[in-house]
């Protein structure tokens, strides 16, 4: 079954960094627009930020503009999430998805691929 996995989460301090990787095990990211979802105890799932299958458009959450970069290597058919200056909001499990509906753009929440997630916690 094609699948992404997820990797990078783990327990960091208020202010500190973590950096995601979303990588494809079965089939090539290249043309898919990867799209990165959180999800918070209690909470419904948040869309946190989203790179073309260009690779030439981005967005971001307001909650995380300015502190989150995503990014992409199609070579190692992988993507990425920087998440600098943590705070405990951002604590929940993040997902990262594949859509191919459209090469150029991000449009909506809608996901073809997604992986099983990997959890962040902020916490002094």
């Amino acid at each position: 079954q094609l699948q992404l996995v997820e990797s990078g989460g783990g327990l960091v301090q208020p202010g500190g960094s973590l950096r995601l990787s979303c990588a494809a095990s079965d089939f090539s990211l290249e043309y898919f627009a990867i799209k990165w979802f959180r999800q918070a105890p209690g909470k419904e799932r948040e869309g946190v930020s989203c790179i073309s299958g260009s690779g030439e458009r981005t967005n971001y959450a307001d909650s995380v503009k300015g502190r989150f970069t995503i990014s992409r290597d199609d070579k190692k058919n992988t993507a990425y999430l920087e998440m600098n200056n943590l705070n405990p909001e951002d604590t929940g499990i993040y997902y990262c998805g594949a859509d191919g509906s459209d090469y150029y753009f991000c449009s909506g929440d809608a996901v073809t691929y997604r992986g099983q997630g990997t959890q962040v916690t902020v916490s002094s």
